[in-house]
C-alpha cells in the first residue's frame, strides 16, 4: 500500500481520536506527511511488516510497533527497527536490479510470485 496514503489516513484517524503507528519502509515520505508514530524498517518497499515468509521477523515487527504505539514520547516519533534485511547493505543497490539476474532466475521468481498470488486469491475467495 502507498506510504503516503496510509500516512494521510493515519493523520485523519489521529485527528478523530484513534491512535496509530505506521510500519513503513519509506521514512522520508512518512515523516514528510507528519504522522505521530512511525516504526521504520530499513527493508525494501513492500516489506514493512517483516521479511516475507519469516513469521519471527513479522512477529518482532508487530511487537515493536505495539511498543511504539504505547510508549511514543511525543508527536512525530520515529523508531528504527533493529531488524536488518541483510548484513550487507549492498541489497539497497542490487534489490530489484534485473540486470544482475539470469533469465532462468527471473522466470523462477515469477513462477513463485504467481503461486503466492494464486494462494492468496484462493484464500480471499474462500472467505
Amino acid at each position: 500500500m502507498c506510504h503516503q496514503t496510509v500516512s494521510l489516513a493515519a493523520r485523519h484517524l489521529e485527528a478523530n481520536g484513534i491512535s496509530t503507528v505506521i510500519m513503513g519502509c519509506a521514512k522520508d515520505i512518512v515523516e514528510l506527511c507528519g504522522v505521530p508514530r512511525l516504526l521504520f524498517s530499513d527493508f525494501p518497499l513492500g516489506n514493512s511488516a517483516g521479511r516475507p515468509f519469516d513469521v519471527e521477523s513479522q512477529a518482532q515487527t508487530l511487537e515493536l510497533a505495539l511498543r511504539v504505539l504505547e510508549s511514543a514520547p511525543g508527536a512525530r516519533t520515529t523508531v528504527q527497527s533493529p531488524l536488518r534485511w541483510s548484513e550487507d547493505a549492498a541489497w539497497k543497490r542490487d534489490y530489484l536490479d534485473l540486470t544482475k539476474l539470469s533469465p532462468e532466475t527471473i522466470a523462477e521468481r515469477k513462477k513463485e510470485f504467481d503461486e503466492v498470488k494464486s494462494i492468496a486469491r484462493a484464500k480471499r475467495e474462500a472467505s
